[in-house]
This record gives C-alpha cells, structure tokens and sequence, in this order.
C-alpha cells in the first residue's frame, strides 16, 4: 500500500479496507472524521505517524508460513493455538461488536440484516469467550500432562471430567455452534459482500467478519482434526 501523510484517512481505507482496523486500533476515525489527512488525525489523536505508518504498510504482507502441523507435538501445538488464534479472538472481539453497534444503529433502519447481525456478534463473541477459558484452565493443562506423563514414562492423574473425550466432545459442540453462527451471518451480509453506496464501517464491519470467520476455520481445523484425534490415541495409549 502506498503510505503517504498527506493521503487521507478515507482514501487509505478506500484503497483496502483493512486499513479501517488499525485507525480504529489506534482511536482515529475512518468513517465520518476520515475526510482529514493521515498527519492530522496522528496529531489530533496523539498518534506516532512512524508507528502508524509501519502497519498501514505491513497489511498485506504474507507472513503465512505452509506449517506442518501435523508434525508438532500436542503440548506446542495447544500453546500456538492460544498464542495465535485465542489471542486473535480476544483482540478482534471488541473491534467486532463495535463496529456491529455502530452499523446496527446507524443503518439498520434500513438494512434489517445489520440488526441480526449485531445480535449474532453478541452471541457468539459471549460463547467464544466462555468456551476459551475452558480449554485454557481445565483441557489444554490436561493434554499437556498427558504429553508430560509420556515423555516420563508415567501414569497420568485421573482428571474429575473423566476420559478426555468428555471435553472434547463439549469444545467439538462449541466448535459446531460458533460455525453455524457464522454460517448464519455469512447468509445474512451475502457473504459478507456490503451494499455499494455502504460507508467505510460498514465495509470494515464485513472485512473484519470475514477475516474472522477464516480464523475460526483454521483455528477449529487445529483442534477438531489434529489437536483432539491424537490427544485422545495418546491417553488410550497411557491408561
């Protein structure tokens, strides 16, 4: 992307909308105040132009790596998937149901989808948080026990849940509700396709929710048909 001071907020969130996400990041606004030049909403918002500038610039950078992630042991992989994935969550959530507030009040008078929309972003930003914290305290620790005890040679402690098909089973539920949440939103935003005469957060609101949704593909992948299929194989193989 061609980063200039002079360009202004909405010409660069015109030229790729993923630009809106990090003047939101940094409290500067991109929809109705974005008529001003990118020096000026820096100094206005107390903003480092250098440090604005460098993400602005890295947007589109492909920093995907082809990982084999069926190479890497549980314990690493439960550790990437909370690094990478639940950070990622954590993060875009806030983003996500603001911008669904604002479009759901400014334009769901007349776009009705908009309101659903912001319901289902409420929905499914409460359950993802939920289901999280009980992969992070109660299932990940367990795995990673279960990947300790074999390194050692040793017998698990038996958990108060059971075999770990239990939670499993649950976070695989979880999984399947957030999906067809998504699905749903999908279906409503035309696949995440905004109106042509749609301002800027509007737009943003369905490229974050589309960014989104690829995420939580990856991230379920990750678990449903790696992290969990050998987690299981290795507590039959120790018990």
């Amino acid at each position: 992307m061609n980063i200039s001071e002079q360009k202004t907020v909405a010409e660069i969130v015109t030229e790729n909308i993923k630009a809106a996400h990090i003047f939101k990041k940094h409290g500067i606004d991109f929809c109705c105040g974005g008529g001003i030049t990118i020096e000026k909403a820096c100094a206005k918002n107390n903003v480092d132009y250098a440090v604005l500038g460098k993400e602005l610039g890295e947007i589109d950078e492909n920093i995907s790596k082809a990982y084999n992630y069926d190479n890497w042991d549980i314990s690493f992989l439960t550790d990437h998937i909370v690094n990478i994935h639940h950070k990622y969550v954590e993060e875009s959530i806030p983003m996500l149901l603001q911008y669904a507030a604002k479009v759901a009040n400014v334009h769901g008078h007349h776009y009705k989808e908009v309101v659903e929309i912001n319901s289902l972003v409420i929905d499914v930003a409460k359950e993802l948080a939920v289901h999280m914290k009980k992969e992070e305290l109660i299932l990940f620790p367990f795995i990673k026990q279960l990947y300790i005890a074999d390194k050692k040679k040793s017998k698990p402690d038996l958990p108060l849940f059971g075999s770990v098909n239990n939670p499993i089973e649950m976070m695989q539920n979880e999984h399947e509700n957030a999906g067809d949440i998504f699905k749903l939103i999908a279906k409503l935003s035309n696949n995440y396709t905004p109106p042509e005469e749609a301002c800027n957060s509007f737009r943003a609101l369905y490229a974050k929710l589309d960014e989104f949704e690829q995420d939580l593909h990856l991230h379920v992948h990750l678990e449903n048909n790696i992290l969990f299929p050998k987690t299981i194989q290795l507590e039959q193989k120790l018990r």
